[in-house]
């Protein structure tokens, strides 16, 4: 039950951590270009890099602590980096096809789901489609 908890404490923190930094990226990003999700970016692109130097310092920490930063405050701050990571781990293991299906895969299945999502949701709501 600890590890559940620790999860969620640091899933409170990574939440909360990606809607700062987020807005405040989005917020000076527009002063300059407008219309980019240049927030989502940075937070996707900080929280891969964090995760590449939690996961070259986790043979040095507890689970729990692996628990707490690596899929409590990254899980939640973006599920990129996880993505990231699992990516860099089919390259790493000269799964080359498996790696490229993983990026096609996830970036075309996933703008596909969000559409259907989106419809979906429209329908249901009487909204505009």
């Amino acid at each position: 039950m600890i590890e559940v908890f620790l999860v969620g404490l640091g899933g409170f923190f990574g939440a909360v951590a990606r809607y700062l930094l987020g807005g405040w990226v989005q917020r000076h990003a527009d002063l300059v270009s407008p219309g980019f999700p240049l927030g989502t970016f940075a937070v996707n692109v900080a929280g891969s890099f964090a995760l590449g130097v939690l996961l070259a310092a986790s043979a040095r920490l507890p689970d729990e602590a692996r628990l707490l930063l690596g899929v409590g405050v990254l899980g939640a701050f973006t599920t990129f980096s996880t993505f990231s990571a699992e990516t860099l781990d089919l390259l790493r293991r000269d799964a080359f096809g498996l790696a490229a299906f993983n990026v096609a895969a996830s970036v075309t299945l996933g703008l596909a789901a969000a559409w259907l999502g989106l419809v979906a949701g429209r329908w249901v709501t009487g909204g505009p489609t």
